[in-house]
């Protein structure tokens, strides 16, 4: 069964793998043979009702409005990630691959119709504010989204730096709508950081794949190691919420884990949408045991590393499946000004398997859960002698707090549960590789 149309809203990140860079001055030449002929009869049908509209839609609209209503109509008719991109879009685009862009940092899908929280990015006005991905976007500047287009949308969630918007936000499983106040800003964002969270285990979490992201990743890798004074026993690579990016970063970052192998291929109708890329020797890690984290939120490039990981045997997927886009598109940039984004090709992971509107399907799986307070009560819900008001003393000298009750795993477990398990199936991983690196001694 297919899965329903997806479209995806811009506000701060695009959620695409982008397969070529934005170098070209003009549109790619065509195959005279394959090329089919233009249907003229078709084309004069197009002119009048351009005509028509001209003459007699109820207030004037200039030629420009025209045509590029009709060249967006003819992309987003293909599917929901094909588009036109004015000097301004395109503009915007090449910032955001950059690392910089204007706005608050909230990357949502249209969702038949309905506008939903993928992931806000980073360090951003959406992040600080505590979006959650699954929330519904209902309102910008008390407009409602209802039956707007992308484009409609999109244009009420930017702004300058320094200028306020309220976004009215269905919060997941929430019955009713709350107004959050948002600054726009002009945001300067890292892709990669890195975390030690203990001796010999370190976390590195991508963000979005963006000009930086490889470097970044073996800058990260490397200070970890500095950190811990020697080569890590383990990584946890965070993938979570990654709604994508550019392709080429994502082939690095699987590459610096990998010494060979296959990365992703693609085919697609035109002979340069046809590539596979493969690993070269130089694995960061020294093949130390690495978990890739992910969720529904991981998206697009994200996967491509996640399916690279798994297939070639190099890590284990934890967390829940897969967004499933599967699809590349090449920015092709117009003589006229402006770019089109076009759907040239699906992508395979080194299986040979398309995840399009199927996702990486984890190899262990944890459900998003949250380590919950419980006001010192035991399990069974009721007080603790060291509750009551009045109570006797224990003479005995304290023992000393453990580490998983109040050290930096507790500490973890508090803050990210879902990394703290990863950081659990990654410490099993890597004793389960001692002893078996022993029994072969």
């Amino acid at each position: 069964m297919n899965a329903p149309a997806r479209s995806t809203l811009v506000a701060a990140l695009f959620f695409s793998v982008f397969a070529a860079a934005f170098a070209a001055d003009a549109p790619p030449a065509t195959n005279p043979k394959a090329a089919d002929k233009l249907p003229w009869e078709d084309m004069r049908l197009l002119a009048d009702v351009m005509q028509l509209v001209k003459e007699q839609y109820v207030e004037p609209v200039d030629d420009k409005t025209l045509i590029q209503g009709a060249i967006r109509g003819l992309l987003g008719n293909l599917d929901p990630h094909s588009d036109f991109l004015d000097k301004s879009e395109f503009a915007q685009m090449q910032d955001l691959t950059s690392d910089q862009f204007d706005g608050v940092g909230l990357e949502v899908e249209e969702d038949n119709g309905a506008f939903v929280v993928v992931s806000p990015i980073d360090g951003t006005p959406a992040a600080r504010a505590g979006i959650q991905p699954g929330d519904q976007l209902l309102q910008v500047n008390g407009t409602a989204l209802d039956g707007l287009s992308l484009d409609q949308a999109s244009d009420l969630l930017r702004g300058k730096p320094g200028t306020a918007v309220t976004l009215t936000l269905l919060p997941a499983g929430a019955q009713k709508p709350l107004d959050v106040k948002l600054v726009r800003e002009a945001v300067k964002t890292s892709s990669v950081q890195g975390e030690l969270l203990e001796p010999g285990y370190g976390a590195v979490r991508i963000s979005q794949f963006s000009d930086d992201t490889g470097p970044g990743v073996v800058a990260a890798v490397k200070n970890l190691v500095k950190k811990n004074s020697g080569l890590l026993s383990g990584l946890v690579l965070d993938l979570r919420n990654n709604p994508g990016g550019l392709l080429d970063p994502a082939v690095e970052v699987s590459d610096a884990f990998l010494d060979d192998g296959v990365i992703v291929s693609a085919k697609g109708r035109a002979a340069d949408s046809n590539f596979v890329r493969r690993a070269v020797a130089g694995d960061l890690l020294g093949g130390a045991p690495l978990i890739v984290l992910v969720n529904g939120g991981t998206a697009s490039a994200a996967e491509i590393v996640a399916g690279a990981l798994q297939d070639n045997h190099r890590a284990l997927i934890v967390g829940t499946q897969t967004f499933g886009k599967g699809s590349v598109q090449t920015v092709i940039p117009m003589a006229q000004g402006g770019a089109i984004k076009l759907t040239t090709a699906l992508y395979y992971t080194p299986s040979g398997k398309s995840i399009q509107a199927e996702g990486i399907v984890p190899d262990v799986e944890l459900a998003p859960l949250k380590v919950a307070a419980t006001d010192e009560q035991d399990e069974t819900g009721g007080l603790k002698e060291s509750n009551l008001s009045g109570h006797l003393a224990n003479a005995a000298p304290a023992a000393a707090a453990s580490k998983g009750a109040s050290g930096s795993e507790g500490d973890l477990a508090d803050r990210d549960f879902e990394l703290y398990q990863a950081l659990s199936v990654l410490k099993g991983v890597a004793a389960f590789d001692v002893q078996h690196k022993k029994k072969v001694e």
